[in-house]
C-alpha cells in the first residue's frame, strides 16, 4: 500500500526522459544525519559529489528489502565503468529497535561494498521519510516479540550534487536501472 500511495503522489511528474520515474524538481535536496553502521555520524556532505541511491528498509524483511538490494547491487554492476566506482547506496533502517550498527554492516556487506547502512531514532526516521514522501509503521508484536515493518519499496537516486533525479519501483527493470544510474553519473561528468 506504501508504495501505491508513493508512486500516486509522484505519478505524472518529472523533469527529463528517464527510463524509471523521472522525480527532477519534485522532491527536496539530499539532507540527513544518521547513525551509521559503524556508529559515527554521517549525513549527506559524506555523500556528496557521487551520485546516491537512497533505500528505507529493515534487515528483518523478508522479501522487498533483499530484492530491491539485490537489484540496485546488479544494476550498479550492469552500469559498468560509467559510474567510476563513485555511486553510493544508503540503505537506511526504519527498525532501530533491532538494526544496530553491527547487524546494519552485516547485512549492508552481503549485497555491496557501495552499501552503507544507517538508521537513527524513531522521530528522526519519520521526519526524513516525510522529507521524500515515503512511510513505514510497525505492526503488533508477536507472542515472541517480533514484528514486521511496513515500508516504501521504492529506492530514491541522487545525483552528485545531492538533487533528486529518479525513482525506481519494483517494476523497473534492472537494464533501466543501470540506464538511468549511467546517465545520472554522466550528469556528473557534465556538472
Amino acid at each position: 500500500m506504501f508504495v501505491v500511495l508513493a508512486a500516486l503522489v509522484l505519478a505524472g511528474c518529472g523533469g527529463e526522459d528517464y527510463e524509471t520515474k523521472g522525480i527532477e524538481g519534485l522532491l527536496p535536496t539530499l539532507a540527513f544525519e544518521l547513525q551509521s553502521e559503524t556508529g559515527e555520524t554521517i549525513t549527506e556532505a559524506d555523500f556528496a559529489g557521487a551520485p546516491t541511491v537512497v533505500f528505507f528498509g529493515f534487515t528483518n524483511c523478508p522479501d522487498v528489502c533483499p530484492t530491491a538490494m539485490a537489484r540496485i547491487a546488479a544494476a550498479t554492476e550492469a552500469a559498468g565503468a560509467s559510474l567510476d566506482g563513485e555511486l553510493q547506496v544508503l540503505f537506511v533502517s526504519v527498525d532501530p529497535g533491532r538494526d544496530d550498527p553491527e547487524r546494519l554492516a552485516r547485512y549492508t556487506d552481503f549485497f555491496s561494498d557501495r552499501v552503507t547502512g544507517a538508521t537513527a531514532d524513531v522521530p528522526t526516521l519519520k521526519t526524513l521519510t516525510k522529507r521524500y514522501r515515503a512511510t513505514f509503521g510497525y505492526d503488533e508484536p508477536n507472542e515472541f516479540g517480533d514484528y514486521n515493518v511496513s515500508h516504501a519499496s521504492a529506492m530514491y537516486v541522487f545525483d552528485a550534487k545531492g538533487e533528486a533525479r529518479a525513482l525506481f519501483r519494483p517494476s523497473d527493470s534492472v537494464a533501466a536501472m543501470a540506464a538511468d544510474l549511467r546517465r545520472i553519473g554522466q550528469q556528473r561528468d557534465r556538472s
